[in-house]
């Protein structure tokens, strides 16, 4: 059974920064791809940024601020974010795309709580 753990979230003030990760186990094969998702209450769930073996997109409104990277030996997706505003505040989700016990399927964390406020 694949599960993420996501860790890293909490509260910091506008202009602060945070780390987020998420950790993949269990018998994993292959990782297509791997995402930050982030959703406010009563708001659809939203790309916040993505990253394959050969591209990485971010959304326009963290362009510069935050970075998504990964660690391809021990299955952990990261995200960096910097200059932290008030709007950025959510539950931020990773998702990833992967192949565990020749099984291809989407998986998603928990949720980690980031707010935003001073």
């Amino acid at each position: 059974q694949v599960q993420l753990a996501e860790s890293g979230g909490g509260l910091v003030q506008p202009g602060g920064s945070l780390r987020l990760s998420c950790e993949a186990s269990g018998i994993i094969s292959a990782i297509y791809s791997m995402a930050w998702y982030r959703q406010i209450p009563g708001k659809q769930r939203e790309l916040v940024a993505r990253i394959t073996n050969t591209e990485t997109t971010t959304s326009a409104d963290v362009k510069g601020r935050f970075t998504i990277s990964r660690d391809n030996v021990k299955n952990i997706l990261y995200l960096q974010m910097n200059n932290l505003r008030p709007e950025d505040a959510a539950v931020y989700y990773c998702n990833m795309d992967l192949q565990g016990r020749g099984i291809r399927d989407t998986y998603w964390g928990q949720g980690t709580q980031v707010t935003v406020s001073s």
